[in-house]
C-alpha cells in the first residue's frame, strides 16, 4: 500500500512540476468589457491596450501565438496596461470600437486612456521588438 501511495505521490508531483513549467507567459488579457477596462484604468492609472482582431485574420492568429506570448512583451504590457482582446465581429464591444476608432484593417492595436481617448493606433502584424518599442514610445509621452 505504501508503495502505491509513493508512486501516486511522485506522479502527482510530476504533473504539478510540468504544469508550472508550461505556464503561459506573455500578455495576460483581461476578460472584461471595455467599460469595465476603463474603470480599471482609471483606478490603476494605466492605459488600455486593445488587440482588435478577427477569427479569420492570419496575422492576428500569428501574433497571438508568437509576439503576445513573449516573456519580455508580457512583462512590459502586464505592468503598464490593462490588456484587452476584442474579436471585432463577435464581441458586443466590437462594432462600437470599430466605429469610434475607425478600424478598417486587422490586426489593429489601440492604446487608449481611461476616458477612451486614442493615444496610439498601430495597424498590422507586430514582432515582439515592435510591440516593446510601441509600448515604450507610448509610455514616454
Amino acid at each position: 500500500m505504501k508503495n502505491k501511495l509513493g508512486i501516486l505521490f511522485v506522479a502527482l508531483l510530476s504533473v504539478m512540476v510540468m504544469t508550472s513549467a508550461t505556464k503561459t507567459v506573455g500578455i495576460e488579457f483581461e476578460h472584461v468589457t471595455l467599460a469595465e477596462a476603463k474603470v480599471m484604468a482609471k483606478e490603476s492609472g494605466k492605459l488600455i491596450f486593445i488587440d482588435c482582431y478577427t477569427d479569420w485574420c492570419g496575422p492576428c492568429r500569428r501574433m497571438a501565438k508568437t509576439s503576445f506570448k513573449d516573456e519580455k512583451v508580457g512583462k512590459l504590457f502586464n505592468e503598464s496596461f490593462i490588456n484587452l482582446k476584442i474579436e471585432m465581429e463577435k464581441n458586443p464591444d466590437g462594432k462600437e470600437v470599430a466605429r469610434q476608432y475607425k478600424i478598417r484593417a486587422y490586426p489593429t492595436l489601440l492604446m487608449i486612456n481611461a476616458e477612451g481617448k486614442l493615444v496610439k493606433q498601430a495597424i498590422g502584424m507586430h514582432s515582439k521588438g515592435d510591440l516593446i518599442q510601441l509600448a515604450n514610445n507610448v509610455l514616454k509621452k
